[in-house]
């Protein structure tokens, strides 16, 4: 009986330490190679493989592109009184609410006014809930774009919220 427990077989054994950094070594290179190729993609930039073939005669049409670009457009930009009024509920919470006005083409002020009664009228029917958080900001300022461009039949292209405050 005694014989039997002295034959058990050896614990095996696991992989070399060499094995292991071998492994670790080459998972290491892995990891940086990856993150050396696709960084210039992540930061909107030619991989620098790619920009090392170019040619000058490349750059130069680059450049002549760039340069034949038309300037960019100034924004047509109307800025709106302040629209202070309180919300649907809790009624004892008060918004302040500046506002600008993209036009695509020359501001309106009649126009503009018209819009500004509106977005009013809109504010005193929110309720706090519906504007809390960065999503409930984000659905207000889409809420107020859509109606200032239904109301200007797509005259205006956006709204700039410039401060919005509640009391």
């Amino acid at each position: 009986m005694a014989a039997a427990t002295d034959t058990a077989p050896a614990p095996k054994k696991g992989p070399s330490l060499v094995v292991q950094l071998a492994v670790l070594l080459l998972l290491t290179l892995a990891a940086v190679g990856t993150g050396w190729f696709t960084g210039p993609f992540l930061q909107g930039q030619k991989p620098t493989a790619e920009s090392a073939g170019e040619d000058a005669a490349g750059d130069a049409s680059t450049d002549e592109a760039q340069a034949e670009a038309p300037p960019p457009q100034p924004l047509n930009v109307y800025k709106l009184e302040t629209i202070t009024t309180n919300l649907a509920d809790p009624t004892d919470v008060w918004v302040r609410l500046e506002v600008g006005l993209v036009f695509k083409d020359q501001p309106d002020p009649r126009l503009a006014e018209l819009v500004h009664q509106d977005l009013l009228a809109y504010l005193r029917t929110v309720k706090s809930k519906q504007i809390e958080g960065p999503s409930g900001f984000q659905h207000l300022k889409s809420d107020l774009d859509e109606r200032a461009q239904i109301r200007s039949e797509g005259r205006i292209k956006q709204v700039l919220v410039r401060t919005l405050l509640f009391e």
